[in-house]
């Protein structure tokens, strides 16, 4: 499968690499290539970010996310000069929440306008729960830290192409299960319960799913 890639612009290539360090954690099978500072200082380099742009192309597209106002003029102009400028695209989002969103739509498998979505509403959108207590089905999660970082992508990207709306519960918050800052933000950790519910056409197996990866133990190897 050709996935959509990443690039990280930054005027400082350590920012840029920890931004891909951190959205690689859940999406070991997406490229996510950094274009960071400008002769060793901090600045942004149009050549670094064609590079880049080459670099993370397998051909489903490439979604770029930037730090601050240049960086998006010089990723835009990058984007622009490709020979085919519908294959990038930069985003408006915000740097770390919209990478970690991309990388996962992207390792999902979702195709680039679905990818350049998932980026610009990244931010978390934690609401009351309001459910009924009954509702849904209660998970123990086994795994040692619970629904952070990789674990909330694996549990959003099992919900891919299922037709069903899957709400997340714990704590007297609710998140939507698709949105992987949304469920990190519900602050769930190993040895918690949540509470997991869903409606729709395919509401019985994205519930499935959902038991099956948390029978796994979400496969989680990481520390955070």
């Amino acid at each position: 499968m050709t996935r959509v890639g990443l690039v990280i612009v930054s005027h400082s290539q350590r920012l840029a690499d920890g931004v891909a360090e951190v959205a690689g954690q859940m999406a070991p099978d997406v490229t996510i290539a950094t274009a960071g500072g400008l002769d060793g200082e901090l600045g942004t380099d149009f050549e670094a970010v064609s590079l880049a742009l080459e670099g993370a192309q397998s051909g489903a597209g490439v979604v770029v996310l930037y730090d601050l106002g240049s960086a998006k003029m010089v990723a835009d102009l990058a984007v622009e000069m490709l020979g085919d400028p519908e294959s990038a695209a930069v985003v408006d989002a915000p740097l770390v929440e919209g990478a970690v969103a991309a990388a996962a739509a992207a390792q999902g498998g979702a195709d680039l306008d679905a990818v350049l979505s998932a980026a610009a509403g990244a931010m978390a959108d934690l609401i009351p729960d309001e459910s009924d207590s009954t509702e849904g089905v209660e998970i123990l999660l086994t795994n040692d830290v619970g629904l952070h970082a990789r674990p909330a992508g694996l549990l959003a990207q099992a919900l891919a192409g299922v037709d069903a709306e899957v709400t997340v519960t714990f704590g007297g918050r609710a998140a939507d299960a698709r949105s992987v800052l949304s469920l990190m933000g519900l602050g769930a950790a190993g040895g918690d319960r949540v509470r997991v519910a869903a409606t729709g056409p395919e509401a019985d197996e994205a519930m499935r799913r959902i038991a099956d990866l948390a029978e796994r133990g979400f496969e989680d190897r990481s520390p955070g």
